[in-house]
């Protein structure tokens, strides 16, 4: 027992973030976990129009998830730079959104070093908005086809931020706890990366693929997604450390909590209007 206690302790410091070196250029478990994430949904969206007989073909799941992806990207980054680091984005809102470096020499990419969830959020639905008003499908539905899908493919992008050592929980006595070598001291911390895996990916998972087939109207899922992920992520958020920067912003609670608060929200105001469209 106290070898296994051991092994679970000390296994973020013996995780290496990086799959594999291609010369100078690292394949990091971080961005291959975003494309396995892409890639499940993809195949479970594929499989709904396949045995569901939904009005949809292949060609247009993989383009509303090329459109996705690139709202992913500039919403969650934009979120993070007006949710988590406004300061930074008020000083140079381009440089920040975009982190080249000028030089006499040619210009470089500095790498993105900060991306918010409730931003890309924002990011795909405007995306996806977007598209399915671009090919005449209606926006409610169109979410809804790719909704249940999403939770699942969300886990692997948790724990790709496991194998970082980054979004570590709180500090704790208890036996589930863990050393992440990037927090601050030496105390064992909730593995908050695994809670959010399974709370916010594999348990809204099975909860909106059962319900896939017995949603009342448009929009219904995608709202229940909204308002269930806020929910669960609000409650989690009491386990994971605030970010350093900002602390706690009101009645101790963090900015994710209260971005969560604002989720719950609005799903509900999604589940509302998708009815009032009856």
């Amino acid at each position: 027992m106290d070898t296994f206690l051991l092994w679970w302790q000390t296994l973020p410091s013996r995780m290496d973030p990086v799959i594999f070196w291609i010369g100078g250029f690292p394949v990091r478990w971080y961005g291959m976990m975003y494309i396995v994430a892409f890639g499940v949904v993809y195949l479970l969206t594929r499989y709904r129009i396949a045995n569901e007989k939904l009005p949809y073909s292949p060609s247009f799941i993989g383009d509303a998830l090329t459109w996705a992806i690139v709202g992913v990207l500039v919403g969650g980054r934009t979120g993070y730079l007006l949710f988590y680091s406004f300061p930074e984005f008020a000083a140079n809102p381009l440089g920040s959104l975009v982190p080249l470096n000028l030089t006499g020499e040619g210009c470089s990419f500095s790498g993105i070093s900060g991306m918010s969830y409730h931003g890309g959020l924002v990011g795909v639905l405007l995306a996806v908005l977007i598209f399915a008003r671009s090919r005449k499908k209606p926006f409610l539905q169109t979410v809804d086809l790719f909704i249940p899908a999403v939770p699942l493919g969300y886990t692997f992008g948790r724990l790709g931020n496991f194998i970082n050592g980054e979004l570590y929980g709180r500090t704790t006595e208890a036996a589930v706890g863990m050393y992440f070598p990037l927090a601050p001291g030496n105390a064992l911390r909730h593995p908050s990366q695994l809670y959010e895996a399974f709370f916010e990916g594999i348990f809204l998972f099975f909860i909106l693929w059962g319900l896939r087939k017995k949603a009342p109207w448009p929009g219904f899922l995608a709202g229940l997604y909204i308002f269930g992920y806020g929910f669960v992520r609000f409650f989690i958020e009491f386990y994971r450390e605030p970010d350093a920067h900002l602390g706690f912003i009101f009645l101790e609670l963090s900015m994710g909590q209260l971005l969560c608060l604002a989720m719950m929200f609005g799903g509900a105001a999604v589940v509302l209007i998708g009815k009032s469209k009856q």
